[in-house]
């Protein structure tokens, strides 16, 4: 699933991966995910358009941003960024969804910090349940219980039309070329005799899409786990190591124990471990007390970018 030369068309960058603030190897924390021409942003800590710059991402294709909750570290990077998009002529509408209190702060951006936006640029506070409604792909959250409110949001793309059968179509007298397009996509065609040929005559069973679930600060929870279920990556926070359970807890954080638990119960494919406290100049620690619950996880960097392939299935 790792990649770093031939891309899918779903690619994650891992842009900060520090928790609370930066060091000198870790930002703060973001997480981007393109899919096809989209970008899904997932927090957007201090520095967060100084990292899209060094990796690539890019700052002009659609895309939405998904903040977990009002903490500097998971925020504060919003002004740097939406001035960033305005002096490079960004045109393409920006949707950031995130808790109460983001109205307001987008607000106090646009009206101490002065630039002149050059797009349009949408705001909306949401809750647990479904986030936004796309025609390929939906985002829903939980509350993660870190702090009220505070979000866990789950990208999950819609099952996809099962594999085209050409013999099928063939026996059928489906004409090739754009008939057999329209089938592909799931549509129902009409023949030039009447006949209706429906989608399901000649595709196989559908397929599922895949999943991501980035969870932004949390300690132990139900709803996460339900919300990972069969994910293909989870990316939890794992702030301590297991010896500090305790003042994790505490504060609505996570170990590496608790993050691997959740990735178990969960019956996910792969786990990285982000939102690393910054007490940890070598975290190799927190790496293998995960690996001893769940032996498929990765320890974050800045710039690490992983592939999700479609499945073949």
């Amino acid at each position: 699933m790792e990649g770093r030369n031939k891309l899918t068309d779903l690619q994650i960058t891992f842009l900060g991966t520090g928790g609370s603030i930066p060091t000198a190897n870790r930002g703060l924390s973001a997480v981007a995910v393109r899919r096809k021409n989209e970008l899904l942003l997932f927090d957007c800590g201090e520095g967060t358009q100084r990292q899209m710059i060094q990796s690539r991402v890019g700052f002009h294709r659609k895309a939405k941003v998904f903040v977990t909750h009002m903490h500097g570290d998971h925020v504060l990077g919003l002004p740097g960024l939406l001035q960033t998009m305005s002096l490079l002529g960004r045109t393409n509408e920006l949707e950031i969804y995130g808790p109460k209190g983001i109205k307001d702060f987008v607000e106090a951006i646009n009206k101490t910090v002065r630039f002149t936006l050059t797009f349009s640029l949408q705001v909306f506070e949401v809750d647990a349940g479904l986030v936004c409604d796309e025609k390929e792909y939906q985002v829903t959250a939980v509350q993660s219980g870190h702090m009220d409110p505070s979000l866990s949001y789950a990208l999950t793309e819609k099952p996809r039309p099962g594999r085209f059968h050409k013999e099928k179509a063939k026996k059928l007298r489906v004409p090739e070329g754009p008939l057999w397009s329209k089938l592909q996509s799931g549509k129902a065609i009409k023949l030039a005799d009447g006949t209706t040929v429906e989608p399901e005559m000649v595709l196989g069973e559908s397929r599922h899409g895949r999943k991501i679930v980035y969870t932004g600060d949390t300690g132990p929870s139900e709803n996460l786990v339900k919300l990972a279920e069969n994910a293909d990556l989870l990316i939890h926070e794992a702030t301590f190591e297991d010896a500090m359970k305790e003042r994790a807890i505490e504060d609505g954080h996570s170990t590496p124990s608790i993050a691997a638990q959740t990735a178990k119960q969960a019956a996910v494919k792969k786990l990285v471990l982000t939102h690393i406290s910054a007490r940890y100049n070598d975290a190799n620690l927190l790496l293998q007390q995960a690996k001893k619950i769940f032996s498929n996880t990765e320890l974050a960097e800045d710039f690490m970018q992983l592939e999700l392939p479609l499945s073949k299935g």
